[in-house]
């Protein structure tokens, strides 16, 4: 039976609306949706791992909705639960009960193909350490997505020039990881999350490595970014300072969600 899906779902959910069909083309400058839009959904999202024979359950029944255009910061101690909230929102990692919805469908039952699909157009991932190509320029590593996605490019060659000139880095389109800072690195990386035009960019301690003047270069970034583009970012930090500026706080401890102020 179809599903009907919104008309600003994007291609890769509209191409698989039956769960199933060939994923269609997305140029680099798709429409964002609506900012009051319903983006992502999970519905009691649990997470258990086995380690020595026994069960370690991390998620414990996460409920969460998400718009588009927000900027959401999640904070916690160590062991909350955060990056491995993270990593299931971004499809890195199932489920191991609960549902995710993308604009009303869940993306775990299209195939791994699929999904690895859906994740390279629609999901863009920052950590905490860059996870740069040591052998390719900062344009390159900024351009890998596209070129993995089998993408024209020329097109997406423009795209990465421009998002490096965004991110304040145009001067350093042909300089290698080694010879960038720690600070410029990750704003390369950030430059790479964006290429593909996502809805959703998931950062993971993206400012963990970075000393307090470089760390809030690349917070301001991510605001600006947002509120220019209307991607909703979701960002794991420890930091309160970081924090700060991010239109919504949610707090996890012991694999729940304890608090969530700002919620639209």
């Amino acid at each position: 039976m179809n599903r009907t899906l919104p008309s600003s779902a994007p291609a890769s959910l509209q191409a698989n609306s039956e769960l199933g069909g060939p994923q269609g083309p997305q140029g680099p400058q798709a429409p964002q949706a609506p900012n009051k839009e319903v983006l992502l959904r999970c519905k009691g999202v649990t997470k258990t791992y086995r380690k020595d024979g026994s069960a370690v359950e991390v998620l414990k029944g996460v409920n969460l909705t998400m718009q588009a255009g927000e900027t959401i910061a999640i904070l916690g101690s160590s062991g909350a639960g955060k990056s491995t909230l993270l990593h299931v929102l971004g499809t890195l990692e199932p489920p191991t009960a609960g549902e995710i919805l993308y604009f009303g469908q869940d993306v775990a039952k299209l195939s791994s193909e699929k999904i690895s699909l859906f994740r390279n157009r629609e999901i863009g991932f920052i950590f905490q350490f860059h996870y740069l190509l040591q052998e390719f320029s900062a344009l390159e590593n900024v351009l890998m997505p596209a070129l993995i996605a089998g993408e024209d490019r020329p097109k997406y060659e423009e795209r990465a020039r421009q998002l490096l000139e965004d991110v304040g880095l145009g001067h350093r389109l042909t300089h290698r990881p080694a010879e960038l800072s720690g600070g410029e690195q990750q704003r390369v990386a950030l430059a790479r999350a964006l290429v593909m035009n996502p809805r959703l960019v998931l950062a993971d301690e993206p400012t963990g490595n970075l000393d307090s003047a470089n760390a809030q270069k690349v917070k301001d970034l991510f605001l600006r970014l947002s509120e220019n583009r209307g991607i909703t970012i979701a960002l794991v930090t420890h930091d309160e300072e970081i924090a700060h500026g991010f239109g919504r706080h949610i707090m996890m401890k012991d694999g729940i969600i304890t608090d969530d102020t700002g919620a639209r």
